[in-house]
């Protein structure tokens, strides 16, 4: 399948949509405290999504080949949860870590980004787990631009994130994505350096790595969406959708409070 080479005008288009999927991220953020329910999450965020932002909620009823229909507006991941958890009847306690993935729709175009957020004080491990994940993915998010390769991005993310005693979860990666949600290419937060695809401008694509504290293997719920780790052990994630331009990239999921970038 040919890879989308996105104009000036789709790339505009793209940066709405991004700005506004990040702001719904800046829009909860106050919410998340101990006592507040998953399914209060997915509520708020679906009214600032659908009435004041005049987004569509990507997520609702999204249903890929073999899948039943998704039946809530947001992804909510709590500590062991890798990725797609379902909003639900969950109260968030004290200590507990949540991504929360937001992917909203606007004139055709998607903009898709999650981040970490903290319930209360986390423990160590959480806050380290968390931290090392954001970096890998910053990591990733360096290596793009015209002439890279997708290797390279797997390979910043594994090297830091296994550098740090951690591991990436393989059965899900970035993906294309503009006017349909998911798109080609797949970028895997895995590989070496040098292989896969030849990046061009023009190109539009999230970095969004799962990384467990334990290792890297994963189970599927009965739901066949929430997905967890397999031992248990935490999960972190972070996600931003990337444009590749000639000399470096553009990260178009930013918003006011967007969380900044911490390289060395």
């Amino acid at each position: 399948m040919p890879i989308t080479i996105n104009n000036q005008e789709d790339i505009e288009r793209m940066r709405i949509a991004g700005k506004l999927a990040s702001e719904v991220l800046d829009f909860i953020t106050p919410f998340i405290k101990p006592s507040i329910t998953t399914e209060e999450i997915d509520s708020l965020c679906h009214d600032f999504m659908t009435n004041k932002q005049g987004t569509i909620p990507a997520p609702l009823n999204y249903a890929p080949p073999g899948h039943t229909p998704f039946p809530k507006s947001i992804c909510t991941s709590v500590n062991n949860q890798i990725c797609h958890g379902i909003p639900g009847e969950k109260i968030l306690k004290k200590g507990d870590v949540v991504n929360i993935d937001i992917t909203v729709i606007k004139d055709g175009y998607h903009g898709d980004t999650s981040r970490m957020f903290f319930v209360g004080e986390p423990s160590i491990q959480a806050k380290r787990l968390c931290e090392v994940t954001y970096q890998s993915m910053w990591l990733g998010i360096r290596e793009v631009k015209a002439g890279a390769y997708l290797g390279d991005i797997g390979h910043a993310i594994q090297s830091y994130a296994e550098s740090n005693s951690y591991s990436v979860v393989r059965e899900f990666c970035g993906h294309g994505i503009g006017k349909v949600f998911h798109d080609e290419p797949q970028v895997l937060h895995y590989g070496n350096s040098g292989e896969g695809l030849k990046l061009e401008a023009g190109m539009i694509f999230t970095i969004e790595p799962m990384i467990n504290a334990g290792k890297k293997d994963i189970k599927v719920l009965p739901d066949n969406w929430t997905v967890v780790t397999k031992d248990r052990s935490l999960s972190a994630q972070w996600e931003h959708t990337i444009l590749v331009t000639d000399k470096s990239y553009e990260v178009l999921t930013v918003s006011k409070d967007t969380p900044k970038p911490f390289l060395d």
